[in-house]
Parts: C-alpha cells; sequence; structure tokens
C-alpha cells in the first residue's frame, strides 16, 4: 500500500521488549529513492540521542495503533553505534551499523527488483550529485524533512515545493513527490513520479522535471486525504504517457 511519509512522523517505534521512541524522519537513497532508514527520537530514555534503524529491521507495523514494531531489543539499541544524524551519514557508519546489527548491506544489492525505471533514475540523480567524493563512498542518503521545501522546476517555469512523499509501505521505495502548487495553483496538490524526474540540484534545492506546466496543470487531481490506489495510479500514468513502476522490464 502507498502511504503518506509525513503521515509516519511520531509513529511509536517498539523493540521486543518495550518502546524506544517515535518516528522523527526517513533517510532515502537518492539514487533508487528507496527508503535505507527511519531516525528514531528517543526522548529522554537516550538523553535524546538520535538512533538510526535501518527498514530492515522492521516488523509489520500496526498502521491502526501507529506502531512500528522492530526486531530488536532496548539493550541492543542503547548499544549501538553513535550516528550523528545532523551530518551526512557516511558509507563507513553504515558499514559498523549494519556490522552491528548484522544486517545485509543493501548497497552489494542489485536494483534490478525495483521495477522499470530504477535504472533511469539511478543514472539521472547520480549524474547531478555535487561534492559526492570518491565512488562507493558516499551512500547518497537524504533526509525526507530537509527535501520537504525544495522547488519543482518543470521544463517552463516552476510548480511549487515539494511538499510530502508517498511510499509503498511494503518495498519501502518512495513512489511520488507530492508537490504543494500554492502559488500557482491555489488549493491544488499534484504527484510527481522519481522517473520523471530530468535532474536534481541538490545545492539549490530544486528539482527539474521533464514536464510542462501546462502539462502538469491538466493532471488527474490529487486528493491528500484519499489513499493513492491502482485505479488513480493507472490514471495518472496513461495521462502522462509514461511506462508503469509495476511493469518489470
Amino acid at each position: 500500500m502507498l502511504r503518506s511519509i509525513k503521515e509516519l512522523h511520531g509513529y511509536t517505534v517498539r523493540a521486543t521488549d518495550g518502546d524506544i521512541g517515535t518516528v522523527h524522519e526517513f533517510y532515502f537513497d537518492d539514487h533508487t529513492w528507496t527508503i535505507r532508514y527511519l531516525v528514531v527520537d528517543t526522548g529522554g530514555w537516550l538523553s535524546g540521542r538520535p538512533v538510526l534503524l535501518s527498514t530492515l529491521a522492521l516488523g509489520q507495523p500496526d498502521w491502526e495503533e501507529r506502531v512500528f514494531p522492530v526486531l530488536l531489543t532496548r539493550e541492543q539499541v542503547e548499544h549501538s553505534p553513535d550516528i550523528a544524524t545532523h551530518k551526512p551519514v557516511s558509507r563507513q557508519m553504515e558499514g559498523d551499523l549494519h556490522a552491528y546489527y548484522g544486517w545485509s548491506p543493501y548497497w552489494r544489492t542489485s536494483m534490478s527488483t525495483l521495477g522499470a525505471g530504477a535504472a533511469a533514475v539511478a543514472h539521472v540523480i547520480s549524474g547531478t550529485e555535487e561534492g559526492s567524493g570518491e565512488p562507493g563512498r558516499d551512500p547518497h542518503l537524504r533526509s525526507t524533512r530537509q527535501v520537504s521545501g525544495y522547488h519543482i522546476q518543470a521544463s517552463d517555469g516552476e510548480i511549487g515545493h515539494v511538499e510530502d512523499f508517498i511510499a509503498e509501505d511494503e518495498a519501502w521505495v518512495v513512489r511520488y513527490i507530492v508537490v504543494d502548487t500554492r502559488n500557482w495553483l491555489p488549493g491544488r496538490k499534484v504527484l510527481v513520479a522519481p522517473a520523471w524526474i530530468e535532474r536534481v540540484s541538490w545545492a539549490e534545492r530544486k528539482v527539474h522535471v521533464d514536464l510542462t506546466r501546462e502539462t502538469i496543470k491538466h493532471s488527474p487531481e490529487f486528493d491528500p486525504s484519499a489513499p493513492v490506489n491502482r485505479e488513480y495510479e493507472l490514471r495518472l500514468y496513461d495521462y502522462y504517457g509514461r511506462p508503469k513502476y509495476w511493469t518489470k522490464l
């Protein structure tokens, strides 16, 4: 099912022997737009130290109770490597974290399971990275909170800014960016898929899409209060004439 990332903020994160905190934000890999980690606000339990947990540790969420169970003990989390989430997370930090918990490193796996358009997205995003450093060292992790507010640039002008992300709750892949067009189309929000991104300027906080303002203006209306279902997705992809992510290569 597709879910709003902002609506997941504040969910309780529950270890096998008690609560450890609440969801503060998520980190996604800007090569594939796959969500790799959730940042847990531990409150007074660990003196406010935020904790980074891989989505690999998640059990089956309780959506009604707003709980994310993790297959870890409180003691494991307490003694986990200290990660400064206000700084870029290096591959070495990730390696230490994965080694501590025994998680399989995602960067050694293929993108082929991500569906149509994954390779194209990886090419577009990696080609726009500023100051990425040595290949293989920079994990290209982006905070959903920090990217919120980025300006969205159509091929012929600005259309709005990033307000939210819509992610698939099984594969933990960002399927859409929610664009608030309040300064252009008051009261209207639109969805843009990562595969339609032409380039991203992280330094300028701008996302460029290969769509015109007029095309976006007449796209199927997005209602934030309604779930994004397959029927709506079909209308969206048919309107834009783009390959569907659920159709494998």
